[in-house]
């Protein structure tokens, strides 16, 4: 009895809608090519199929989804962190470079 709940097994079904939904990412994710979108608008929305198609299979495909908390926030919130620290570096630099172009420019 201990051996069959050690061996927590999902419905297929599960995967194959995840396979269907990576799919459906993948497909929009290459429209943003096709359509012929530019600027912020390209790179936010290549940057959010990327990370909706890294959550699905992070989430299903490497078991999070049916993990303790303690693991997934020990595995989820370091990047978490280091894409907020990503975001204020790219505040930063905007500030500095308009700094700098202001000093030289005067």
């Amino acid at each position: 009895m201990a051996h069959d709940q050690a061996q927590q097994q999902h419905p297929l079904s599960t995967y194959l809608w995840i396979w269907g939904l990576l799919f459906v990412l993948s497909v929009l994710s290459y429209m943003v090519d096709y359509v012929g979108f530019e600027g912020l608008l390209r790179w936010s929305l290549i940057c959010l199929f990327m990370l909706l198609k890294a959550g699905l299979i992070i989430a299903v495909f490497m078991h999070m989804m049916w993990e303790r908390m303690a693991i997934a926030c020990a595995i989820l919130i370091p990047p978490g962190v280091l894409i907020v620290f990503m975001g204020l570096m790219a505040i930063e630099s905007n500030y500095t470079l308009i700094a700098r172009l202001r000093f030289l420019l005067n």
